[in-house]
């Protein structure tokens, strides 16, 4: 494998990967995946990703926040262990945090108060955010945009908007997180056109396993579970839409990375 890739995002903490989590991290150093972050999204899910991530040195890494799913739960003892968690090494961002007005699994009040207590967080500690916008493109903006002065970097995770978000978010300074939504030709069709847009310094893969499992890979699994190990999928796809080359994208996109996390360039 020429290429040693960096997946920005993928819930390794999950429990659908409890029974063959080293088989899995297996399978994506075969597979080129050189290191792996590891999103926490809930208290819960953020004390286990940072143990994962301290479990694997320099393989795994973990963010600390709490997805506007869980923003309802966001208490005095969420904000105080964000903040203890990001003082660990191997945790490289806040997040994953932002607004999803699609399920609103949580009021909008909550999720906008638990993400700005999260920016703030952010920006106490110097460390980059990791977002998550469906359908808030208004107010997302409305609460990041005055906040990116003081944020030393922000990517836009799993982006799946349409050209005229992506356009706002490269102009505002964001990094741009592609998934296997694009290898989804029922939904990521539109992907393909505008994914030239993001700048060769601002592309970030990832996978958001176990979700978003590629469509486009054959064999086809024989479980829609989506894991690190298919990260090349997702690099494929997004070559082939920008007209570059695989070796490319692979080399600006671990190159942002470790720029964008702060992780060491080995």
């Amino acid at each position: 494998m020429s290429y040693s890739l960096i997946d920005i995002g993928a819930n390794l903490a999950h429990d659908s990967f409890d029974e063959d989590r080293d088989a899995i991290l297996q399978r994506a150093a075969d597979a080129g995946v050189a290191r792996i972050i590891v999103t926490g999204s809930s208290d819960d899910s953020n004390v286990k990703a940072a143990a994962l991530a301290e479990s694997r040195p320099g393989i795994l890494y973990s963010t600390a926040g709490v997805h506007p799913h869980h923003a309802s739960d966001y208490s005095e003892q969420s904000d105080a262990l964000i903040r203890k968690l990001v003082k660990k090494d191997a945790v490289v961002a806040v997040g994953e945090c932002g607004l999803d007005y699609y399920r609103n699994f949580s009021p909008r009040e909550a999720q906008l108060d638990a993400f700005r207590r999260q920016l703030e967080i952010a920006m106490d500690c110097g460390l980059p955010v990791f977002l998550h916008q469906r359908d808030a493109h208004d107010d997302f903006i409305e609460v990041l945009e005055p906040a990116m002065p003081d944020l030393s970097r922000a990517v836009a995770h799993c982006f799946t908007g349409e050209g005229e978000s992506l356009h706002e978010y490269v102009a505002m300074g964001l990094y741009v997180g592609i998934t296997g939504w694009i290898c989804d030709e029922r939904r990521g069709q539109h992907l393909h056109d505008i994914v030239p847009v993001i700048p060769d310094d601002r592309l970030l893969l990832e996978t958001d396993a176990p979700y978003l499992l590629p469509r486009t890979i054959r064999p086809k699994p024989g479980t829609r579970r989506n894991e690190p190990g298919y990260l090349p999928e997702v690099l494929k796809t997004v070559a082939e839409a920008r007209g570059q080359s695989i070796d490319h994208v692979a080399r600006i996109t671990t190159r942002n990375a470790i720029r964008f996390f702060g992780l060491p360039d080995s």
